[in-house]
């Protein structure tokens, strides 16, 4: 899979680029705050519909973009893959003004060779995996993040998976309100019957899917954190989940072991009601789930150095794409920001170990020194300043000359 060519027009500081990415590996070089980070968040908004660091879509279009009018966003890619060709577009904030109020509804389109489709048809058609310094969060840092980084990894394999999710997250809703006004008196206990069904409904698919999910992890990020790691120490991935749902029968189909995990999801949830009702908040589900992470036994986020929290980091991301490889017959593309100023020479070597061949890696970083020459030598060089691409450049004179 690759992204060969990438449009923007007032996506965040690019006013306007049409930029050929046709390569298996560009690095992107450029002094911070130039556009450098903005580049892969494009391309992870169109394969994920979502940014990886945006707090609200707003934040997306060009600050000066048309002034009074009315304000957009742009996004298009052509992606070859092995299933044919793919032209890709997400128009953001068009029928927005910026000048009016903060909360107005920003929306957001989306086109497959020229088609109108729903966001959920759009995932997964391109797959990517982000690697980043913030990436440390996800071993060392809340739940919350945990949880979104399982649910973009399976939603870009599993359409299912999405509807699911999108469908949990609008019955927990609805659940919470009923659960405070039967709290305050305003309404019956037994309202929530039809509720519960929904939510389990939902939320076993989300529950098993992230089990399934994790048990692969679990296998791939061991090996990868073996090699990282010298093999001195001993990576184990786990799910620790609200819902009963230990002893999944092996040899059941699908819905078998969906209806293990809704008859512990049940169970749960009835054992929580009286304390549920008392918060006015649900307690049981996959929103209060979390994934786990232990190196020889000890929980590497509570008593982990930032040195073994940062290689699990990078095991877990090097899990994700082979777990990707293996659920599409596809390597994802690599998105790596600004990832080897923060790693010593042999994590470099061991990231960039991990690009398969045919694989697209697209980079960005400060400055060249950092990273192998033998893979520079290979991977077409761009320079970013202030919004703006000079296309491909000759690296320094003393290595051309080398």
């Amino acid at each position: 899979m690759q992204c060969a060519q990438l449009s923007l027009v007032n996506f965040r500081n690019y006013v306007r680029l049409d930029l050929d990415l046709a390569s298996e590996a560009v690095v992107v070089v450029g002094e911070n705050a130039q556009g450098k980070s903005n580049l892969l968040e494009a391309v992870y908004c169109l394969a994920t519909t979502k940014s990886f660091r945006a707090g609200s879509d707003r934040e997306l279009i060009n600050w000066y973009a048309g002034g009074g009018d009315l304000a957009y966003a742009r996004l298009g890619a052509q992606v070859i893959r092995r299933n044919g060709p793919l032209k890709l577009e997400v128009v953001i904030g068009e029928g927005s003004r910026r000048d009016g109020p903060a909360n107005t509804p920003v929306s957001k389109r989306f086109k497959v060779n020229g088609l109108p489709k729903r966001a959920f048809d759009v995932i997964g058609l391109v797959t990517v995996v982000h690697f980043a310094p913030q990436d440390v969060d996800l071993v060392a840092g809340p739940p919350t993040s945990r949880r979104r980084y399982l649910d973009i990894t399976i939603a870009q394999v599993d359409s299912r998976y999405v509807r699911a999710l999108a469908h949990y997250g609008k019955v927990l809703l609805q659940r919470n309100h009923l659960l405070r006004r039967i709290r305050d008196r305003q309404a019956r206990a037994d309202q929530l019957a039809f509720w519960d069904a929904e939510l389990v409904n939902s939320g076993a698919y989300v529950v098993l899917r992230r089990l399934e999910t994790v048990g692969r992890l679990a296998r791939l990020g061991h090996e990868s954190h073996r090699d990282l790691a010298a093999q001195r120490e001993l990576l184990e991935i786990g799910y620790r989940s609200t819902v009963p749902a230990g002893g999944l029968p092996p040899e059941a189909d699908l819905d078998g072991r969906l209806e293990a995990v809704a008859e512990g999801f049940r169970e749960a949830l009835a054992a929580a009601l009286p304390r549920e009702l008392q918060l006015g908040a649900s307690i049981v589900g996959p929103h209060r789930d979390d994934l786990t992470f232990h190196v020889d036994g000890r929980e590497v986020g509570a008593y982990g150095s930032r040195g073994q929290q940062r290689t699990v980091a990078l095991a877990l991301k090097v899990a994700e794409g082979a777990f990707i490889r293996e659920s599409t017959g596809e390597w994802p593309i690599l998105l790596l920001d600004d990832v080897m100023s923060e790693l010593d020479e042999l994590r470099r070597g061991q990231v960039l170990g991990t690009v398969q061949p045919g694989q697209q890696v697209i980079m960005t970083a400060t400055e060249l020194g950092g990273i192998d020459p033998a893979f520079l030598e290979r991977a077409r060089l761009l320079r970013v300043q202030a919004g703006a691409i000079q296309g491909a450049w000759a690296p320094p004179v003393e290595r051309a000359s080398a």
